[in-house]
């Protein structure tokens, strides 16, 4: 395609929101109008289907419950038969603002100081993506309360966020957040903080706040303990769409960000995304040009290029709104189809420097999506050659990456932003949500459940159920055994290699089992119980 059509295509395509200052283009995938017409009808059912799913249908068979997270940026929308949910939305972002405003002034403090100096965030999932990616998006060079995360059960990275605060622990806010109240990597983190408190002789109700299920475990037990306060995570909100919630909300309002800004820029996006007609809606073209590039299959990667230090998350919140929301095996009629886009990247121009060479003459398996932001900073640049800045050079990397994928047959979409701040952000996550939502729509899968998940937690709890048996067996053997034989005692002879890495596990962290033999030979390893190990 020749400059001239190009720039007729470009014309064509683009997508411009002038409240918002955001463009989307989708010039640069390359299907043709028969693709259009072969989907129109498919999104004729997509924009019928996320209707319904805003006005409160049932989302989620698995749980019998909506999805509405649309309702948290508007609360009018909230389904009429349910006063309720409205009500919930509107107190539960006053209580916000009304806790924020008190940690900020002291009138609500830690029991030795007059202010809170940091806000420790214990979740995992969708309770910490979302509340990381707008911290370092967003959060202000000297925030009123400096954030940090635990978001694994890793005893090393929690020693490290721990030993981080040893000297601020006594003014440390702590928030533990877990829809049910019982997700182990949650509950995990927060006994371990709960440790470091107790042997800091704190009090730890006196420093907690729970974000959780109404009535759920963890609501019960920071009500019976005195917390400070809790948040509810609502039913109807999924944990990767939960940032309007107070999931995320909380956190941000700790750290100055302005959060009524980030909900009204979701807002003007999806009054955008709900046009019903594909040209005019940027959700559209954008699910439109990912069926186009891996042919409603999932055939090619989305590699995520945002062009800002700020947004150097993105991909990484985006990699589970998309994989947990679209990775399926079943559609909705009951077909094993296998779908998903795999998700990756990093940031330009540090991309020019690592995976861009792939990207250009490597395998042609993804589609990339660069993120562009206009304004360079807030004050004015210095030239680092004559007339040109270093925002200039990030300009030029930008366009001559996508210039250089497009000359060798790879697709590229381009959003481009005005400047970060939370109107922008709260836009690009409505933006990608609603993507999701409709291209889920065109290839027939529920993208609000997640079975694989699940599965993955049950087994987790199965290995330690058989880690408890191993146990039990070894205590009550006088001699050592080998793995066959201890595992045959323990009903686990189908899984002699899994006996073998959990016994390995707990010899390596010195947990009263002793392995003796050549652990690179695992048939000659003789397995015991010392106490005294």
């Amino acid at each position: 395609m020749d400059g001239t059509t190009l720039w007729q295509r470009y014309q064509e395509w683009l997508y411009y929101h002038q409240e918002l200052s955001l463009f989307v283009d989708v010039s640069r995938m390359q299907f043709d109008s028969n693709l259009i017409n072969s989907l129109q009808p498919k999104f004729d059912k997509a924009f019928a289907q996320m209707a319904d799913l805003e006005a409160g249908s049932i989302a989620n068979p698995d749980e019998n419950r909506m999805v509405g997270h649309y309702w948290l940026r508007d609360p009018d929308l909230a389904p009429k038969d349910h006063p309720e949910i409205k009500q919930r939305i509107v107190a539960t972002l006053e209580a916000i603002e009304d806790f924020t405003a008190k940690i900020h002034s002291g009138a609500i403090h830690p029991p030795n100081a007059p202010k809170f100096t940091d806000v420790l965030s214990i979740g995992i999932g969708g309770s910490a993506l979302g509340p990381m990616f707008v911290a370092e998006a967003l959060a202000p060079d000297l925030p009123p309360l400096a954030i940090h995360f635990i978001d694994n059960t890793d005893p090393a990275g929690i020693d490290r966020i721990i030993h981080r605060l040893q000297y601020r622990l006594s003014t440390t806010l702590v928030l533990v957040i877990s829809k049910s109240g019982g997700t182990p990597d949650t509950r995990n983190g927060m006994i371990e903080v709960q440790h470091a408190f107790a042997q800091a002789q704190l009090n730890f109700p006196q420093h907690a706040v729970a974000i959780t299920g109404i009535d759920s475990k963890l609501d019960k037990q920071a009500r019976s303990e005195g917390w400070l306060t809790t948040f509810p995570m609502e039913d109807w909100v999924g944990g990767r769409t939960s940032e309007m919630s107070a999931v995320g909300l909380l956190p941000a309002a700790l750290q100055g960000i302005a959060i009524r800004e980030l909900l009204a820029g979701a807002k003007l996006m999806d009054t955008a995304t709900r046009q019903p007609d594909i040209k005019t809606n940027p959700a559209a073209l954008m699910a439109m040009s990912w069926y186009y590039a891996g042919n409603g299959r999932g055939e090619k990667d989305m590699v995520v290029l945002p062009y800002k230090d700020s947004l150097l998350l993105f991909s990484r919140y985006l990699q589970q709104l998309i994989m947990e929301s679209l990775g399926k095996e079943k559609d909705l009629d009951g077909n094993t189809v296998y779908q998903g886009i795999a998700v990756y990247g990093n940031k330009g121009s540090t991309d020019q420097h690592a995976f861009v060479q792939q990207l250009r003459e490597g395998v042609p398996n993804f589609f990339a999506t660069f993120i562009e932001v206009l304004e360079d900073r807030t004050g004015p640049s210095p030239e680092v050659e004559t007339g040109v800045t270093t925002g200039d050079y990030l300009c030029g990397f930008l366009l001559g990456t996508r210039q250089a994928l497009y000359e060798n047959g790879r697709d590229s979409i381009t959003v481009t932003i005005p400047q970060v701040n939370p109107r922008t952000v709260g836009a690009l996550i409505a933006l990608y949500e609603r993507v999701v939502g409709l291209y889920a729509e065109l290839i027939n899968i529920n993208a609000y459940h997640q079975p694989g998940v699940e599965a993955g937690k049950k087994a987790a709890a199965s290995i330690l159920e058989l880690q408890n048996r191993l146990i039990k067996v070894l205590q009550a053997e006088a001699a050592p055994l080998s793995l066959e034989a201890l595992a045959t005692k323990a009903g686990a002879e189908a899984q002699v290699e899994t006996v073998y890495q959990i016994l390995r596990h707990l010899a390596a962290n010195r947990r009263s089992v002793f392995l003796q033999g050549n652990w690179g030979k695992p048939a000659t390893v003789l397995a015991s119980f010392k106490a005294d190990s």
